[in-house]
């Protein structure tokens, strides 16, 4: 056998170990990326979530790989208060914490009468809390945390007017510290005033996210 075909055939099986190699190590890679994709709940409310606080939430959040699920009040068809809709499959009723990385509510005229009294809203946000996960909630949303009881002692901030200063003393009335910011985090809870402070808003979720990895 010549040198040449003895030549070739090592090459050969050298570049079938080589990419066998390469092979396994992209196989691990994709395996970690499953086991350690993060999961959000988004909650919005099914009549008047506010479009851009949950679009661009949204957007944040999946371009850096996380996994979103859909709550609300009611399932079917959602709309939000600039015209939007989008399709919601689960109630937070059917909603187990222990599944998700964060828990958090989107804001928009109908999120306060859908979730400020409502005990499965509250549950969420207390388990969160002693599950130890982040708790995210923007615009009039914060004060769904705050009669959950969860923000005692907590800087916060929400959405308020020059004619409604009412989610302000909300918080205050739960012990919240209120602070005039678009975004505010205090460990693992994360707050914001309004829809143009959502982009920021979704990154600070990411931050936090990426500090647990």
């Amino acid at each position: 056998m010549s040198k040449f075909i003895l030549f070739n055939l090592f090459l050969a099986s050298f570049l079938l170990v080589f990419l066998g190699g390469c092979a396994k190590k992209e196989e691990g890679k994709n395996m970690s990326k499953i086991m350690f994709e993060k999961q959000a709940l988004l909650i919005i409310a099914f009549d008047g979530y506010q479009d851009k606080e949950y679009e661009d939430t949204r957007w944040e959040l999946e371009l850096n790989d996380v996994k979103i699920t859909l709550a609300s009040n009611f399932k079917g068809i959602a709309h939000g208060s600039l015209g939007g809709n989008v399709n919601v499959d689960f109630l937070i009723s059917e909603i187990k914490v222990d599944q998700f990385d964060a828990i958090v509510f989107i804001g928009g005229p109908g999120a306060a009468a859908a979730f400020q009294k409502n005990s499965e809203a509250h549950r969420l946000c207390q388990e969160a809390i002693s599950q130890n996960k982040i708790l995210a909630a923007i615009c009039i949303s914060p004060t769904v945390l705050a009669k959950a009881g969860v923000l005692k002692n907590k800087k916060a901030t929400v959405w308020s007017s020059l004619t409604d200063k009412n989610p302000i003393e909300i918080l205050k009335q739960s012990e919240a510290e209120y602070v005039d910011q678009a975004v505010v985090i205090d460990g693992k809870i994360i707050t914001s005033n309004g829809p143009q402070a959502a982009k920021d808003f979704g990154k600070a979720i990411i931050k936090i996210m990426n500090y647990e990895l």
